[in-house]
């Protein structure tokens, strides 16, 4: 989808089965052209956008690619197999490092800032954190936690503090909870009333905005470290799987299970006043 002009091209589509889906895509770091795309079968595929065509095709799973992240040339997959695989996408033998220590799908994955630390959430309500020198088949994460009752899908690391990670959880935790990821200590804990399906701090202030699902399927955007909501976004009819935020940070997309997109004026620079959902 082109901002510019509202213009859609199609990259690719499937015709390997009925039910053969893209399960995730995720944009190279520092911009470009190149674009990772986790499919239903376990392949995790390098798109040129600009060219429009496949790069490569790295194996590895056993079962459809939920989760993806960059980490400068690494990309890691986390799939319905259990595992996370850290491919270096510049080599023949990108398998680099498997990680094995969630029991169900990897639903979660997002590298720190920094590089330095890999956070997987699962669907067996466990949140890992791996050091980026793991390699080989590694069973030991540096940290895991257990303290959510649900599965871990939202995980975003704080722009603005060094080793601040804030996760949300599903229907039967309904929390955002914030870590110490040097220290391992849990820093506070949020019932927000509801399933927590995404996460994204704003690039301007310390105010973190999380999408929910039943009963109201709304956006919420909170003051951080206070947690004092400051507003509700509402216009989506189902739970709200996805955010993604514009490189300029202006824009939040919400993409959710009512098969819509929406995007909204949220997270306002430091110059303007104000914030408004349209």
């Amino acid at each position: 989808w082109n901002a510019g002009t509202g213009e859609i091209e199609e990259l690719c589509t499937f015709d390997e089965g009925p039910n053969a889906h893209i399960s995730s895509v995720q944009w190279v770091q520092e911009g470009g052209a190149h674009l990772a795309v986790g499919v239903s079968s376990g392949m995790t595929q390098l798109w040129d956008v600009q060219q429009g065509k496949q790069l490569r095709s790295m194996n590895g799973h056993t079962d459809r690619v939920g989760a993806l992240s960059w980490n400068r040339h690494i990309l890691s997959s986390g799939s319905r197999d259990t595992t996370i695989i850290n491919h270096d996408v510049r080599v023949q033998q990108h398998n680099v490092a498997t990680l094995q220590c969630h029991s169900q799908e990897v639903c979660g994955l997002t590298w720190s800032p920094d590089g330095e630390t890999l956070a997987s959430g699962g669907n067996d309500n466990l949140l890992c954190l791996w050091n980026a020198s793991a390699s080989g088949a590694t069973t030991t994460p540096r940290f895991r936690f257990t303290d959510h009752q649900a599965a871990v899908k939202a995980l975003a690391w704080s722009p603005h503090e060094r080793n601040l990670l804030a996760t949300g959880a599903g229907t039967a935790d309904r929390t955002i909870k914030f870590w110490n990821t040097s220290t391992g200590a849990l820093l506070n804990s949020i019932d927000t009333g509801s399933q927590v399906c995404a996460l994204k701090w704003s690039p301007f202030e310390k105010e973190i905005l999380s999408s929910h699902g039943y009963a109201r399927n709304q956006l919420c955007l909170w003051k951080y470290p206070s947690m004092a909501k400051i507003k509700e976004f509402e216009r989506h009819t189902s739970r709200v799987l996805h955010m993604a935020v514009s490189p300029d940070g202006g824009t939040v997309l919400s993409a959710a299970a009512d098969e819509t997109l929406c995007f909204w004026d949220i997270f306002a620079p430091p110059s303007a006043s104000g914030k408004v959902g349209t």
